[in-house]
């Protein structure tokens, strides 16, 4: 005698098999590291199974204005340097509006990055245009990022957290450097400029500091974005 077929009983099997299937399927896709990048160009590689690490959106809308402005810049890897140092999205800053390059390459957080840009075009061009009818080629970066407190003992310096950039030296596309240490009594145009830095700096960042000041910033200027509680810019 031929029994009867019990649909449902079929149905259950069925769907059983499917699942299991699926369970012993391709499991390559799990498990396996995945890169996410603003714009292709930083990765942050990360488990599968956790969320990517999203680029907030002020650092996001920060390299857009550096493009706009032509900046030249690369995204790298966070720095974490212990509790008190390190640059979460760090940019290496290379060349300013104007191609005024920046040698050796400047690490420093994009908003450093932006405030640098912005003075460059606006204060640093046009005063070296105005003293020696040329525009300038490079920067001579001395310090960027540093893991160091304020004179080797003080408070941390704003070079921990890639907010600072020293400046040792400016050159110009004439290729007559001007030394940033104190110009000799006749260097009249090498002063105009120096005094115009120092002061043309101060509506860009928090502190701005040269030679004059200290023994510390004797052959350099000192910008900064070091946030002060009573909101207190130093300018000198």
């Amino acid at each position: 005698m031929v029994r009867p077929f019990f649909l449902p009983s079929a149905l259950a099997l069925a769907g059983a098999l499917l699942m299991l299937s699926a369970c012993g399927g391709d499991s390559s896709q799990y498990g396996k590291s995945r890169t996410y990048g603003f714009a292709g160009s930083l990765g942050r590689t990360i488990d599968g199974a956790s969320a990517p690490a999203a680029m907030p959106r002020q650092e996001v809308e920060c390299r857009k204005r550096l493009k706009r402005m032509k900046v030249r810049f690369t995204d790298i890897a966070p720095i974490h340097d212990g509790p008190n140092c390190g640059i979460e999205w760090p940019v290496q800053l290379t060349r300013l509006p104007g191609k005024v390059e920046v040698r050796p390459a400047a690490t420093v957080t994009c908003q450093m990055a932006l405030a640098t840009a912005i003075w460059a075009k606006k204060e640093l061009n046009p005063s070296a245009r105005w003293r020696f009818f040329s525009g300038v080629d490079h920067i001579r970066n001395g310090s960027s990022y540093s893991c160091r407190r304020i004179n080797g003992n003080g408070k941390w310096s704003a070079h921990a957290s890639g907010n600072a950039l020293d400046i040792m030296e400016i050159v110009l596309k004439n290729g007559k450097s001007v030394d940033v240490r104190k110009p000799g009594f006749f260097s009249f145009r090498q002063k105009g400029l120096l005094n115009a830095v120092r002061e043309d700096a101060c509506p860009y960042f928090n502190t701005v500091l040269g030679p004059g000041y200290d023994r510390a910033h004797r052959d350099h200027f000192h910008f900064d974005l070091m946030h002060r509680a009573s909101g207190h810019r130093v300018c000198r």
